[in-house]
């Protein structure tokens, strides 16, 4: 009986602990890409395919965009996380954790599309939402 509750308590010791250390929810916040979004603060083009280093480059200067340089687009709302540069700078490591499909890629790199970011603690996931209008 001793033993069965010695292995109880250690399960759920191990439960917490590995709840403590999970990946948490943050916010969700939405974003147009546009073309402004595309070019950093010298006029020079962000965009060398459609790859995840181009991407991050996009979504951050959208970020800065947002906060730093006051030029939000229409649809864009404010964010949980990336409101500092040094903030902006993990983008491209939080995309890595995470997940942006090749489509996303794809359309970032190519169009203005409307896009979710869920923000997580170490994490972003990137969803492309459903338009006609946002690509070119």
């Amino acid at each position: 009986m001793f033993k069965n509750i010695v292995v109880f308590v250690l399960v759920l010791i191990g439960f917490c602990v590995t709840s403590a250390l999970a990946d948490r929810y943050q916010c969700t916040y939405r974003a147009r890409i546009s073309e402004w979004d595309k070019l950093n603060s010298q006029g020079q083009s962000l965009v060398s395919g459609y790859n995840l280093s181009s991407v991050a480059a996009v979504i951050r200067q959208d970020r800065a965009n947002f906060h730093k340089f006051n030029r939000p687009d229409l649809e864009d709302t404010d964010d949980c996380a990336f409101a500092s540069p040094q903030a902006r700078q993990r983008l491209e490591n939080f995309l890595r954790n995470g997940s942006v499909s090749q489509e996303a890629l794809r359309r970032i790199a190519d169009g203005t599309p409307l896009i979710d970011v869920d923000v997580y603690d170490n994490h972003v996931d990137v969803r492309l939402l459903n338009e006609q209008s946002s690509i070119r």
